[in-house]
């Protein structure tokens, strides 16, 4: 009888793999378990971040927007000076010393020293152009007295909106990573119940790459503390 062939040996498994599954995957569960609430916990942090530059912002633009309205409303006053100046001044070249004495009374009392200096600037701006009429309110320094302090405010207020929003970008992140992670620690978990090694691998092997997917998520968000 012609001899059967003996049967093609099986490949050999790695040993030093399969015989320590176990022990690698609760090792793994350990340290995404750790990575997790890294990520969690930085989450949280960039979200009050995010909380409390929205609310210093918007105190800041609330802040700004009263000083606005404060300047604005000192705008309009200057600008109604400005005309009683030009009528009484009129009256006063003409001779009407009533006029001249109210002309020196309202810019004592109602020009600040800032529209004091728009003024002047103005009127040597119509002795050198006498073809044009230079408005003091246009003056950049008036404005920058009037302002100023609104700008500030409101770039301060911007500027920590801004934040928030950049804050709240980078949590997004975390949580996501957050998420991705949570994804892999079940995957270990069912990898952990399966009896058979080689789908203990496989699951495992798919919940590491969704974990250093979460993790490279993670790298990329800077790190706060408290």
């Amino acid at each position: 009888m012609p001899e059967t062939a003996a049967p093609a040996p099986s490949p050999a498994r790695p040993a030093w793999l399969f015989g320590r599954t176990e022990l690698i995957i609760v090792i793994l569960l350990g340290l995404v378990s750790l990575a997790t609430a890294y990520a969690s916990f930085e989450a949280s942090l960039y979200g009050g971040i995010q909380q409390s530059s929205y609310t210093k912002g918007n105190n800041l633009e609330t802040e700004a927007e009263s000083l606005y309205l404060e300047a604005n409303q000192q705008y309009t006053q200057d600008a109604q000076t400005i005309q009683q100046l030009a009528v009484l001044r009129v009256a006063a070249d003409a001779g009407d010393p009533v006029a001249k004495a109210q002309l020196e009374e309202l810019y004592f009392v109602a020009v600040s020293e800032d529209l004091d200096a728009a003024i002047q600037n103005a009127a040597a701006l119509d002795e050198s152009d006498a073809g044009f009429y230079h408005d003091p309110q246009a003056d950049e320094d008036y404005q920058s007295a009037l302002f100023g302090a609104y700008g500030e405010k409101s770039a301060e207020g911007e500027a920590l909106i801004a934040a928030g929003d950049e804050a709240n970008s980078l949590g997004d992140k975390l949580t996501l990573s957050t998420v991705l992670m949570a994804i892999t620690l079940f995957l270990l978990g069912v990898a952990a119940v399966i009896r058979r090694p080689r789908s203990q691998v496989i699951i495992a092997a798919i919940g590491v790459v969704i974990f250093l997917g979460a993790a490279a998520i993670a790298l990329t968000v800077p790190f706060v503390w408290l």
